[in-house]
């Protein structure tokens, strides 16, 4: 035998070892860890386009002087997300994995001259929309029990960050409380550590604290993750984690939680003796569940959220500048979201169609308020608000799914209330490869 064939043959004895999964729901709507098999390469995503003619006014004044905007409606044609997943499995239990996101058809913008202006040079936007890295981490798996992953992270906190592909939600858009007052998709710079044991997974999490100077009244911390600078600033630090318990058969429970300081967390500065003591403390803690079988599945949430020293703070937002990265706005000491969802398959009663196809009809309800509690009578009614929707789920085959729903948001009486209709048509899966 030559030195050749010698070695290709020791390579032909080498286990091959399996490629890294993302979350799925299979014909049930189970949500299970999947991965192609014998593969190092996986190639995935998903994607959304929506419709939605919305029966109420857009303009920014609709909240101060409701009265002159209550016949208005506008429409609205969208991608909300178009994510492709990159995954590599390096052997040894190293592995590494990436989300590129494009939300809104991502963005088109360029230098052109205009001939008409003396030949001036000019930016041209021609489409708005953001592309960004959700995920990016290198991960060493130990063993089920124990992986390390450090790089840009999901932050699991709540059902809609834990469980964000459009097939695992009933609605054509993300609920909507989560959705408002949380970053969504959270995603961080950080370190994790994660596992698997028996009915019971984990993830702890260290990353940078939010930045409080870009809060704000309708979406309380929302705008706070990320960074308006080509690095993320980390003066202040914060912990995550989730728990998933599965031990109820189609049952999933969890628990997850997030606690950090978000003051000084900034370029600007906050040095002054009138900012002592200020740490801006925000303590999520969060509840949510799934529940699916043949026939029935079922989802919900509860999210309470917490900040301390909101009334200083939202006194030095609106003193900052107007070129600043600040909203200077009034922000909430306390925020709130639940909700539920579920929808009956009712092709589970045709045998011809059970195996192969769903039709979900569907009802959700929520409440969520931005300012549930504040500081000195500092309260916005418009931004506490409940929503009901209704509408139906169809999946002619398991990743692709058409949805269609009809909702409405309650607010307060001196308010106009906001009806839609929305049509939208989604993916989520493995590409082939």
């Amino acid at each position: 035998m030559n030195r050749l064939s010698f070695f290709m043959t020791l390579l032909s004895l080498l286990p091959v070892t399996t490629a890294y999964g993302i979350s799925q729901q299979d014909e049930n709507g189970t949500i299970t860890e999947t991965a192609p098999k014998q593969r190092r390469l996986t190639i995935g995503g998903y994607g959304e386009v929506a419709m939605t003619r919305n029966f109420y006014s857009d303009s920014y004044l609709r909240y101060t002087t409701p009265e002159k905007y209550r016949h208005q409606q506008h429409g609205r044609f969208d991608i909300p997300h178009m994510v492709i997943f990159l995954g590599y499995d390096f052997g040894r239990g190293w592995s590494m994995g990436s989300e590129i996101e494009f939300e809104h058809g991502g963005t088109e913008s360029a230098i052109e001259i205009e001939e008409e202006e003396a030949g001036e040079y000019e930016k041209e936007i021609e489409r708005g929309g953001e592309v960004a890295l959700e995920q990016f981490w290198i991960q060493k798996k130990f063993m089920p029990q124990l992986a390390v992953r450090a790089g840009m992270l999901v932050v699991p906190i709540g059902q809609t960050n834990a469980h964000h592909l459009p097939t695992e939600f009933f609605g054509v858009y993300r609920p909507e409380g989560e959705n408002t007052i949380m970053p969504c998709t959270w995603h961080e710079v950080g370190i994790s550590v994660s596992g698997v044991a028996g009915d019971w997974a984990y993830e702890a999490m260290l990353l940078p604290g939010l930045d409080s100077d870009r809060f704000g009244s309708k979406g309380w911390i929302h705008d706070g993750a990320g960074s308006p600078y080509e690095f993320k600033i980390a003066n202040r630090y914060a912990g995550a984690f989730r728990i998933d318990n599965t031990s109820v058969p189609g049952l999933r429970l969890s628990v997850s939680g997030y606690i950090g300081d978000s003051f000084r967390n900034t370029l600007y500065p906050t040095d002054n003796e009138k900012n002592r003591g200020i740490h801006g403390t925000v303590t999520i803690g969060s509840f949510d569940f799934a529940y699916s079988s043949t026939a029935f599945l079922a989802r919900g949430h509860f999210d309470y959220g917490h900040l301390s020293d909101s009334k200083r703070i939202s006194d030095f937002n609106i003193s900052m500048s107007k070129n600043s990265v600040s909203k200077r706005q009034k922000i909430g000491q306390a925020a709130i979201s639940t909700g539920a969802e579920a929808g009956y398959n009712f092709f589970s009663l045709i045998p011809s169609l059970r195996a192969s196809q769903r039709l979900y009809l569907f009802g959700r309800y929520e409440y969520y308020d931005a300012m549930y509690r504040m500081e000195n009578d500092m309260k916005t009614d418009w931004t506490g608000r409940q929503r009901v929707a209704a509408g139906i789920n169809y999946y002619p085959i398991r990743d692709v799914v058409i949805k269609a729903e009809y909702a409405i948001g309650l607010l307060k009486k001196q308010y106009n209330n906001e009806p839609s209709l929305s049509l939208g048509v989604a993916y989520s899966g493995w590409f082939k490869y």
